[in-house]
């Protein structure tokens, strides 16, 4: 960042840091009241604004406990049309549920996946629905300390940790950093496959995580193209639709398959308009194929598209694999049991 631009959002930040200052302060002599509630919680944040993929990783805890306990998803819902508690069903869509929950539900569909601006109420409605829930996943409620967690995980991406970032408007934290310290566990997320043994050291000594959190590291897998896909020329043209927080990721993965590629990139979230459409209809065109991310592709089926785009959409599907997984595993669950 220039450092003109850092004299005029420095002040800004200063301001948003009094903000949350006041807020915490509020919430630590409890005039602003916190509730728990009578089933496991386990949340899945961040610190700094989106990108640090949190749906794969609540994805990943799905398929660890599900096998054992009764687990349900609950989100906000960011950018969805509808209102109040809503729990997904057959008929549910991103505009229902929005576009992070609308992947779960569909890759996950006999989890109960609901949304609620609300957590505290969502919690208990997703409670009273199924007396018999072991757990409940929160996304992305690190901030909401109106709930209070039984367990925090928090994530933080290799390239930007958050003791090398800055509050808002300045940086990316939309929270002081300190606030790590509320963690159980800290997952180093989107670790790149050149990471060495002493970058990892390097990371290690400026997150500096108290005894008793621990600390892993994690990286993104990508799902192996089909065959059909993976068959192509390398300069076969292809178009890339991304409307997500860090789009660079993805790209730089297909660069090494395919070099002609034509990136749509959009905002995170972003709401297609007709002419939006017709522009990546008209890109399609031209292409063989049209990646997108499973978050993109669930909003997209709330439009009306061409069957020649429909045919040339493949969602790339993205997992995550957690260093030493064991270990956190244990600790959630040896949490858990205690709530049942």
């Amino acid at each position: 960042m220039n450092t003109g631009r850092s004299i005029l959002l420095a002040p800004l930040s200063l301001l948003y840091s009094i903000a949350i200052g006041i807020r915490h302060f509020l919430y630590s002599i409890h005039l602003l009241p916190t509730h728990e509630v009578d089933v496991a919680t386990v949340c899945v944040g961040n610190l700094a604004v989106g990108g640090t993929g949190k749906t794969p990783h609540i994805e990943w805890l799905i398929r660890m406990l599900s096998p054992k306990y009764k687990v349900a998803v609950l989100s906000r819902g960011y950018k969805r049309k509808s209102r109040g508690f809503v729990l997904a069903d057959r008929k549910s869509t991103a505009k229902d549920i929005g576009d992070e929950c609308m992947q779960i539900h569909s890759k996950f569909p006999d989890i109960p996946v609901a949304v609620c601006k609300n957590r505290v109420e969502g919690a208990k409605r997703l409670h009273q629905l199924d007396p018999d829930l072991d757990v409940i996943l929160l996304d992305d409620a690190f901030q909401y300390l109106r709930l209070r967690c039984g367990f925090y995980i928090l994530l933080t991406t290799a390239d930007n940790i958050y003791p090398a970032d800055r509050l808002l408007p300045w940086g990316q934290l939309r929270d002081y950093a300190w606030q790590s310290q509320r963690a159980n566990a800290i997952i180093v997320s989107k670790c790149p496959d050149t990471m060495t043994p002493i970058d990892k050291r390097i990371i290690i000594t400026r997150l500096h995580t108290p005894a008793y959190q621990s600390l892993h590291f994690s990286k993104m897998i990508y799902t192996p193209l089909p065959k059909s896909i993976d068959r192509l020329p390398d300069d076969t043209p292809v178009v890339l639709l991304t409307g997500i927080a860090q789009p660079e990721y993805l790209c730089q993965h297909l660069k090494k398959r395919f070099t002609n590629i034509n990136h749509l990139n959009y905002p995170d979230h972003y709401s297609f308009t007709k002419k939006d459409i017709k522009q990546i209809e008209a890109a399609a065109e031209k292409a063989k194929v049209v990646f997108t991310t499973e978050k993109d592709f669930a909003r997209l089926q709330t439009y009306e598209l061409s069957n020649d785009l429909l045919r040339k959409i493949h969602p790339v599907e993205i997992t995550t694999q957690i260093e030493d997984d064991k270990n956190l595993l244990d600790q959630l669950n040896r949490y858990i049991k205690t709530c049942i």
